[in-house]
C-alpha cells in the first residue's frame, strides 16, 4: 500500500470512492456530483486529499480542509472525510490515512485537527481515541444552519 496526495490523475477513481462515502451517509448515488465536488476541491486547492493505493485501486481517502482558530490564533485542519473501501477495511488503511493527516499537519505548522463523527460510529470512535483524539465538545454545543 502506498499513500499519496491526490491530484488530477486521481479524480476518476477518487470520485467513485467519494460516491460510496456519500452513500454510506445515506445520500443517493450521484457519480457526477461526486466527480464535480472532488474535481473542484483539487483544482481550486481548497482541500488536501490523501489516498491509499493498493495495487491499481484506491483503498481509501481522507480529506482535510485548512481553517483557523481565532481564539488561539493558530492554523487548524478540519478532518471532514475519511473513507475506506470494503476491500481495505481491517487492514490499517484508516489509521494510515489518519497518521498521514497528522504528519502533514505538523509539517505545515497546524496546531489542531478537528473532526466530528456520528455517536454510533463505534469503529471510527475507537480508531480516533486510539490515535489520541479527545472529545472536545464538553463545554460547547454544536450547531448548524442549513441554507
Amino acid at each position: 500500500m502506498k499513500i499519496i496526495r491526490a491530484d488530477e490523475e486521481h479524480i476518476e477513481s477518487l470520485s467513485k470512492l467519494f460516491n460510496l462515502y456519500r452513500q454510506f451517509y445515506d445520500c443517493p448515488s450521484d457519480i457526477d456530483k461526486a466527480r464535480s465536488f472532488i474535481s473542484e476541491r483539487i483544482h481550486n486547492g481548497e482541500s488536501i486529499i490523501f489516498v491509499v493505493e493498493s495495487g491499481s485501486e484506491l483503498a481509501g481517502f481522507i480529506q482535510i480542509y485548512p481553517s483557523f482558530c481565532s481564539v488561539d490564533a493558530v492554523k487548524i485542519f478540519i478532518l471532514y472525510d475519511l473513507y475506506v473501501d470494503e476491500s481495505g477495511r481491517g487492514k490499517g488503511v484508516a489509521a494510515l490515512l489518519m497518521n498521514k493527516a497528522r504528519e502533514y499537519a505538523i509539517a505545515n505548522d497546524v496546531k489542531r485537527i478537528d473532526l466530528v463523527t456520528a455517536k454510533d460510529n463505534s469503529p471510527a470512535i475507537k480508531l480516533y481515541e486510539k490515535l489520541g483524539y479527545q472529545t472536545a465538545l464538553e463545554d460547547f454545543v454544536n450547531y448548524s444552519l442549513n441554507l
